[in-house]
């Protein structure tokens, strides 16, 4: 079994930062990709960014330039720090990695979600 815990999330005003944590845990033999996903209400998931095992990263187009995504392959965790955040950036967000076990074997898997609200 493989567990994803994120923190971070919160309340912040509009212009303001936050950082989101996650880490995984549990029978893994390594961690391929990485990503920050978030969900809006009413809306379909959307991904936010994504790092490889090598760091390489991509970013939505509407967070590019505000949303730094990074991770620690020997902690297994994967963090997304994000500045200048406006109310659209509200939604709860979600950390995805796709784990393989011991056998080698890939599954994906999903955080529990930490919301963030961006409100004056």
């Amino acid at each position: 079994q493989v567990q994803l815990v994120e923190s971070g999330g919160g309340l912040v005003q509009p212009g303001g930062s936050l950082r989101l944590s996650c880490a995984a845990s549990g029978s893994i033999y390594s961690i391929g990709a990485m990503g920050w996903y978030r969900q809006a209400s009413g809306k379909q998931r959307e991904l936010v960014a994504t790092i490889t095992s090598g760091g390489s990263t991509n970013y939505a187009d509407s967070v590019k330039g505000r949303v730094t995504i990074s991770r620690d392959n020997a902690k297994r965790t994967v963090d997304l720090q994000m500045l200048s955040l406006k109310p659209e950036d509200t939604a709860v967000y979600y950390c995805n990695t796709l784990i393989f076990d011991y056998w080698l074997r890939r599954s994906e898997y999903w955080g529990q979600g930490t919301q963030v609200t961006v409100s004056s």
